[in-house]
């Protein structure tokens, strides 16, 4: 269920760009189905393991009805997607696919016998890749590539609360919300409060 609910949030953040550039049906798709299933795929393959939506179709499926949904909208109603709000929606359902994907991913790696760090390393890169993928197929400047948001340190922050609490025996529901917590509290705050790390002398952060 965790894993799924990431994929449909991710997925939504992808027809929300494919909105925004214009796509049809078929960019919709592709965008929403690459962003995902991209993080769990490289998660997969680097375990040596039958990539998820391989081995069946839900995921895929469930991508394709959230990118259809949104070419409705978008089609019936184009202001709803191309808007203020909708790059609200974007940034927010994003922070939350991360958060979501930094549990599901380091439990599916500790759950395959890896050690903690290598764990929290899968974790977020689970977390981070759909949105690099949904960047660059949309034309975009990958976010986790230049800014200075807390993005990827926020993907590791819930890897890490995951890994550990997990470690130290804590139950199914305090590692999920202590995962949650630290990935999408970090990377609240880095939207709300504009928390980031200071930009090194005399370099371009990108904004």
């Amino acid at each position: 269920m965790l894993e799924a609910a990431g994929v449909a949030v991710f997925a939504l953040t992808g027809a929300l760009v494919a909105a925004r550039k214009g796509m049809d049906p078929f960019g919709f798709i592709l965008l929403a189905t690459t962003t995902g299933v991209g993080g769990g795929t490289l998660r997969d393959l680097l375990l040596g393991r039958t990539v998820f939506w391989a081995q069946a179709p839900s995921d895929v499926i469930l991508c394709s009805g959230v990118a259809l949904t949104a070419w409705v909208i978008a089609y019936r109603r184009p202001t709803v997607l191309d808007g203020w709000g909708a790059k609200r929606l974007l940034i927010w359902a994003d922070a939350a696919g991360l958060a979501l994907f930094a549990v599901s991913g380091t439990q599916k790696a500790l759950a395959a016998g890896v050690p903690m760090l290598s764990a929290v390393a899968l974790g977020a890169m689970t977390a981070s890749f759909g949105g690099i993928l949904r960047d660059i197929l949309a034309g975009d400047r990958a976010t986790v590539l230049w800014s200075r948001d807390f993005y990827v340190t926020a993907a590791a922050a819930g890897a890490a609360a995951t890994a550990l609490l997990t470690h130290f025996g804590f139950g199914p529901m305090p590692v999920l919300a202590g995962g949650l917590a630290a990935g999408f509290g970090l990377r609240a705050g880095s939207i709300l409060l504009g928390w980031s790390f200071p930009s090194l002398p005399g370099a371009d952060a990108g904004k």
